[in-house]
């Protein structure tokens, strides 16, 4: 048995039905459009310069001449899908590139030949490329001219042939041009399912070849490439060439793991001899010379026919798992966004249902914020700025507890710091509004003084040592001119924090027209409502600290202000004894004579000095009382307004408002206008939905089919048990 019959014999062992069908269903998928949906299939790309002999080598593979007009062929993919079968015909379509419009894609999708002649091919092919080439929106075409051809001797085999690279321009090819043919070539040479068959002519030094530099780029390895040489008859016999490419094919020079392949085609003088000519001259050649010495499986277009048919499968096995990952992560995404879109919107009752359904949704995750329950994963990680901002009920209780802070060190107009303290400044929080003066401290005695002379001017019938109720008041509510600003600062958080909230759970159940429609008719309409009526409660809350006569049962006001005088008295008593026995407070005497301490005469003078207590001015006195009572007060009413600020202004006003947004009651009551203004599906929407539904059900139909197939026995073990027969 010859080397010609051993490569038949093995190529119809692979040619088994289950193989056949493998094939057919990848191209299926791939005239599908499966490769736009960012889904990889395995195949094999043909590559070479222009002028390499590649569509020489295509012509010897599917035994047809393609039409010979270059400028036509540099602008687009041609996908040959060759089936063996006992008649031989061919069918020529469009498939339309992800850049083309509705418009171009039904128009290109609509051209498709029937079943004709061979005879007949050529003008089909011309008819497809003027189709293709008619849109006007680019000099580049992403749309893929698919030919399939059927015969009694071809092979079961899928090729995708690629433009030719160009070197340079010319008056065919512009700049443009050579640039956009590089980036197709490159784009298809870079996917990893793609079997790389590089073809180089032996009329040209290997070095100059465009087509070796970039596939060596993608593929550094040559794991995926398989080399071709064409026009070895050009080559004189003996010379350097000629050892260089015959190095070349034995795998010696650039490696590549598939190795190479030589063709001898037709030439110029020999281009319309017949295919069974064109073989005989092509046996004949490598029947002599240097060529003879290589092996036969890796010379003629016979052992390449079957070489290719072999490779891909070996290929589409090796991929078929991973091929598999892809198109379920692709499934999964078209759900997720699907999911996300909702079901269409059409009718007014369809758009009311979907308000319904979102409403119900949007109530659920506000209450959970609101309440504390973090479990559902809408909240995500609190370590994140946007987990955080999900945890509305964290965020409140934040703010108050820095509000409450903030207030503390910074609520007061004047820190009054008693005479004998260290007139140390009081630690306060960094943050204040820019409208906010810090407090600005005071001694005691210096406050006093001031008080006395406010007191002098609004002096009424007090007897002396006494004052004026009203005086206190005035002064608290000079002490609590911040709270104001503060208090409003603080509200204003709390209703930016809840209006961040609110849109993001409505951007995580909502596209995002629809999110915003809904955001514009009824979330801010409700939430500016929402404001308004904080800041008239605050209003209400601030009142009595404004205006009137202070009013309080708080026994907290009678304790702080007994505390205080009982710390002065110490103070003062302290003071006292120091003196009566002359000890300096800061160097305290070591050595102490206890018995002229404890005796009867030393007793009457200390309890003497300590009960005589006479203050010449008594206004003074008074001002210090009237200190007392306005900063016990004051702490009294500070308690008071954080309180009712955290309870009647931000729970009962906002809180609890906060799942009536959306409520089914309120849905229910809205107008149909109101309805189809929120809910009406935009176009870009509509859009949106009918890809991800095209491409989910490519997606679910390309997953059954290699599903099929896995569920099988293993396509290797066919292969192998093929190739050992």
């Amino acid at each position: 048995m010859n080397t010609t019959e051993t490569d038949s014999t093995l190529l119809n062992s692979l040619e088994s039905k289950g193989q056949v069908e493998l094939l057919n269903d990848i191209d299926r998928l791939r005239s599908q459009g499966l490769s736009h949906f960012d889904v990889s299939l395995p195949q094999i790309i043909v590559c070479g310069d222009q002028s390499s002999g590649k569509s020489s080598v295509l012509e010897a593979l599917s035994r047809v001449q393609f039409p010979t007009k270059d400028e036509l062929c540099t602008r687009f993919a041609t996908e040959v899908v060759l089936r063996k079968a006992a008649v031989e015909y061919a069918c020529v379509t469009i498939i339309p590139g992800k850049s083309c419009n509705d418009e171009e894609r039904k128009r290109l999708s609509n051209f498709k030949s029937p079943h004709t002649t061979l005879e007949q091919f050529a003008g089909l092919v011309d008819a497809a490329q003027t189709e293709i080439l008619s849109s006007k929106s680019s000099a580049f075409s992403d749309n893929v001219l698919r030919v399939e051809i059927s015969g009694p001797n071809l092979p079961q085999l899928t090729i995708v042939d690629l433009p030719g690279i160009i070197h340079s321009e010319g008056k065919q090819q512009t700049e443009a041009d050579v640039k956009l043919v590089t980036k197709l070539v490159k784009s298809y040479m870079e996917n990893q399912r793609s079997i790389i068959l590089t073809v180089v002519t032996a009329k040209n030094d290997i070095s100059n070849q465009i087509v070796l530099t970039m596939a060596r780029a993608v593929d550094p390895e040559g794991s995926r490439t398989l080399g071709v040489i064409t026009k070895p008859d050009t080559l004189h016999p003996g010379s350097n060439s000629e050892l260089t490419f015959l190095e070349l094919a034995k795998n010696d020079n650039i490696k590549f793991h598939l190795g190479w392949h030589v063709l001898r085609n037709r030439d110029f003088d020999t281009k319309d001899v017949s295919s069974a000519l064109r073989d005989e001259a092509e046996t004949a050649f490598f029947a002599q010379g240097v060529w003879q010495a290589l092996p036969r499986k890796i010379v003629g277009i016979d052992s390449l026919r079957g070489r290719l048919s072999r490779v891909l499968l070996e290929h589409i096995t090796t991929e078929l798992p991973a091929l598999i990952d892809d198109i379920e992560r692709g499934i999964k995404d078209c759900e997720h966004r699907l999911s996300h879109l909702g079901k269409s919107r059409a009718s007014v009752k369809e758009q009311r249902t979907f308000l319904m359904r979102t409403s119900q949704r949007f109530q659920s995750l506000v209450k959970a914020a609101t309440d504390g329950d973090y479990s559902d994963s809408f909240f995500g990680d609190s370590s994140s700025d946007e987990g955080y901002s999900k945890r509305l009920r964290a965020v409140i209780q934040n703010l108050n507890t820095e509000f409450s802070v903030l207030m503390a060190t910074n609520g007061h107009r004047l820190d009054i710091i008693d005479d004998t303290s260290d007139n140390l400044k009081s630690n306060r929080t960094p943050y204040l509004p820019s409208n906010v003066p810090r407090p600005r401290e005071i001694s005691r005695s210096d406050y006093i003084r001031e008080v006395s002379n406010m007191m002098k001017r609004n002096r009424g019938r007090e007897l002396p040592g006494t004052f004026n109720p009203l005086l206190i008041s005035d002064l608290f509510y000079v002490q609590a001119e911040p709270w104001q600003v503060l208090a409003g600062e603080h509200i204003q958080q709390i209703w930016e924090a809840s209006k961040t909230l609110l849109e993001l759970v409505l951007s995580t159940l909502l596209d995002d027209g629809t999110c915003a429609s809904l955001q514009a008719q009824v979330i801010d309409p409700f939430m500016r409502e929402k404001l308004s009526q904080l800041n008239s409660k605050l209003e209400q809350i601030l009142a009595p600290h404004r205006r009137g006569h202070p009013v309080t049962y708080n026994h907290y006001f009678t304790d702080t202000i007994q505390k205080a005088r009982q710390e002065r008295s110490e103070k003062d008593m302290t003071q006292r004894l120091y003196a009566h026995y002359g000890f300096n407070p800061q160097t305290p005497p070591m050595n102490i004579d206890l018995g002229s301490i404890v005796s009867p005469d030393s007793v009457r003078k200390l309890i003497s000095s300590l009960t005589h207590r006479t203050e010449e001015d008594m206004d003074l006195y008074a001002c210090s009382e009237i200190v007392d009572c306005m900063q016990a007060y004051y702490k009294v009413a500070l308690k008071v307004l954080i309180d009712n600020i955290a309870s009647l202004a931000i729970e009962n006003c906002l809180m609890e408002g906060l799942l009536e947004i959306l409520s089914p009651a309120n849905i229910m009551d809205m107008d149909d206008n109101l309805v189809t203004t929120i809910a009406a599906e935009p176009e870009e929407a509509q859009n949106e939905r009918q890809l991800a539904t095209e491409k989910l059900k490519v997606l679910e139909a390309g997953l059954q089919t290699c599903k099929r197939y896995v569920r099988r026995r293993p396509i290797s073990m066919i292969l192998w048990s093929c190739i050992c027969f």
